[in-house]
């Protein structure tokens, strides 16, 4: 289900090169839909998610017949309070919407049209946020009782309202840039009312009741304070990224926003994946006391996270041009933003590896209750960050922005793992040496079989889109041949990697 978004999130950013391109509207356009996005990951996906998952996972497996009735009151009680929170942050959002555009991107002031516009689109689409963010409490709820693939379906739902918005309606519109973001307040809507029918198949769709002193209501958001700033720090990196780039030429935004996707494809069909199914596994594990199985889910987790990252990392360097001119080189999206896209993609693959470590370490965290110590983390990490932004901004311009927030996020994923290890949370199991050298050397060969599609030629620039998707396709396919032939040579068998195997097999 996650890899079908991903897919249609692809033809949504297609369309909306082709449609705005990366001109001051495309900016503008990225700035407010970036807002509600960021504030939805830290609220929704992030903080709340880390803090829900956990408590309602005490509420199921407590003793006794009535585990069920107090896990729904609880459900009731969240329901009806996180809402009205949500409500006041929308409705503030809404009001000072010129107020967060001049902090978020204060470069916007230099062009009043810009500014201006920026401001109407924030006002449209923030209060997706509302919606989405119910939509992951819903999600949670579906993940904790074992149920995956509805919540992990529904951005398809944001895709598609985004597909009809931009590719039907936007052409013959006479704004279409705000036609676009009307897609975004429409594809929350659609989102939660899809997951009400999933929720009250199992028996929890919430009656909200307004309650701050249910105390699992109260538990949730004193672990949402901390874990508020800890699930956000990649967030506020690319707020960071963006109130930076904002100074710079305009489109510097949007080839950030472009490339950023293109990383959102491995890290959200893997990495959001199986950090999903890894809480409640973990947050089970912990409140059953198995801290053995505890650190065998954690280990197979880390192990496919290799098996993954190192590869994609390494294809998205050797492909970003043919990648790039492939998805996004149609209408108003140049050569040259093409080749401005290309170098923030490169910069972004190097931090691939550690963006998905995150989404399995800081779950090592979550899932014990423990929101501070990811928070401590991160605190170092964003500081990192910032150092990075002003040593490499100069050089490298927009480019050198993606690989600060690839720098610091291979700081977190270090800092997070080490602290896994201190505490004895986690011991790595047996065969991690030869895995490294048999993901490194099929790594090796997909690169050197690779090589020769790095450079793009003025033909395949010319080359119709069917062409290029052909000729694409063909050296992905071979590189995951190479890949998985030698892997397979080398010894690794996918029977061996199943997560019941980890810990008692020593030849993985």
């Amino acid at each position: 289900m996650t890899f079908v978004s991903r897919i249609t999130g692809f033809v949504r950013d297609i369309l909306l090169a082709r449609l705005l391109g990366t001109t001051a509207l495309a900016d503008a356009f990225f700035v407010a839909f970036r807002i509600p996005s960021f504030l939805r990951r830290v609220f929704g996906e992030g903080a709340f998610s880390q803090a829900f998952v956990p408590v309602f996972a005490a509420e199921l497996h407590k003793e006794g017949a009535s585990a069920d009735d107090e896990a729904r009151a609880f459900i009731d009680h969240m329901a009806g309070t996180f809402m009205l929170v949500l409500l006041v942050v929308t409705a503030v959002g809404v009001l000072a919407a010129p107020v967060i555009i001049w902090v978020l991107a204060p470069g916007f002031l230099a062009n009043p049209a810009k500014y201006h516009l920026a401001v109407r689109l924030l006002r449209i689409t923030f209060p997706y946020l509302f919606f989405i963010s119910l939509v992951a409490m819903a999600a949670g709820i579906l993940n904790t009782r074992g149920r995956f693939a509805a919540a992990a379906f529904t951005p398809v739902l944001l895709n598609l309202s985004l597909i009809v918005a931009a590719g039907v309606i936007a052409p013959h519109s006479r704004a279409p840039v705000v036609t676009v973001a009307w897609g975004v307040f429409m594809g929350g809507i659609l989102q939660l009312l899809f997951q009400i029918p999933f929720l009250r198949r199992i028996g929890f769709l919430p009656r909200p009741h307004f309650s701050f002193r249910h105390p699992g209501v109260r538990r949730v958001f004193r672990l949402m304070v901390p874990g508020i700033f800890g699930s956000s720090i990649a967030q506020i990196n690319l707020v960071v990224d963006t109130m930076l780039a904002s100074f710079l030429v305009t489109g510097s935004i949007s080839w950030l926003y472009f490339a950023n996707r293109l990383l959102e494809f491995p890290l959200g069909i893997f990495g959001v994946a199986l950090g999903t199914v890894i809480l409640p596994h973990l947050s089970a594990k912990h409140v059953k006391a198995s801290s053995e199985e505890f650190g065998h889910a954690l280990d197979w987790a880390l192990r496919w996270v290799v098996i993954i990252a190192i590869p994609a990392a390494a294809a998205l360097m050797v492909l970003s041009m043919p990648i790039i001119v492939t998805l996004y080189r149609y209408g108003a999206f140049t050569a040259f933003d093409a080749a401005m896209t290309g170098r923030a993609l490169v910069a972004f693959a190097v931090g691939l590896p550690a963006f998905l470590l995150i989404k399995v370490l800081a779950p090592g965290y979550y899932a014990r209750q423990d929101t501070r110590t990811p928070v401590k983390i991160g605190t170092i990490a964003l500081i990192a960050n910032m150092g990075f932004n002003i040593v490499l901004i100069w050089p490298l311009a927009h480019a050198g922005l993606a690989l600060a927030t690839s720098l610091s996020g291979i700081l977190n994923a270090y800092l997070l793992y080490r602290g896994l290890r201190r505490e004895q949370i986690y011991q790595p199991g047996p065969g991690w040496r030869r895995l490294w050298i048999q993901v490194g050397g099929a790594s090796l060969a997909m690169v050197l079989l690779l090589w020769p599609a790095h450079h793009v030629s003025r033909a395949f620039f010319t080359a119709s889109g069917m062409h290029r998707a052909a000729v694409l396709g063909a050296w992905i396919a071979a590189g995951l041949t190479v890949y998985g032939t030698v892997m397979w040579l080398l010894g690794v068998r996918p029977q061996a990697l199943r997560l019941q195997s980890i810990g008692a097999n020593e030849d993985v």
